[in-house]
């Protein structure tokens, strides 16, 4: 149904478009959870995003948030995009790892909000941002590392 023309214009059946997104939102109370799950996370997120037919360019994991770099087709409004991602992502990830249900009673992994960003000519600058960041934050990780106990196994988490 969509095809990537040479200049990046993506078509539907009835519209062309460019609606680039940069997405940032976190686990609630920021906790450090992402982490473990990096490659799982990902692979859900990949795997949603795929389901609404959303086009991930760019997205990474830091230790206690996601960015991702998205074009999103014109007929999905960011706000219903955001709501079935983190929705859905959550079920999925409380289903895959039971072992974080203690820590988020409510089944609300995400927190409430996300920031969004529309992108135009410094869609370049953004990917960068977003592949660089990965080592500030592993940097900054380092110096203060706290480890979770999981009070059911009594395994830490990292």
């Amino acid at each position: 149904m969509f095809k990537k023309t040479s200049n990046e214009i993506r078509q539907t059946a009835h519209s062309s478009y460019r609606c680039h997104y940069h997405i940032v939102f976190a686990p609630k109370y920021r906790r450090k959870e992402i982490y473990g799950q990096k490659k799982d996370i990902g692979e859900i997120l990949r795997k949603l995003c795929e389901q609404k037919k959303v086009e991930t360019i760019e997205a990474e994991a830091y230790s206690d948030h996601i960015h991702m770099l998205v074009s999103i087709p014109p007929y999905i409004s960011i706000a219903q995009f955001m709501g079935f991602l983190k929705g859905k992502s959550s079920l999925m990830i409380f289903d895959r790892h039971a072992n974080l249900k203690y820590k988020y009673g409510s089944r609300n992994f995400w927190c409430r909000g996300y920031y969004v960003d529309t992108v135009g000519k410094n869609k370049k600058v953004i990917e960068e941002y977003i592949k660089n960041q990965l080592e500030e934050d592993f940097a900054k990780d380092q110096i203060s590392i706290k480890e979770y106990v999981d009070p059911f196994t009594s395994n830490k988490n990292k």
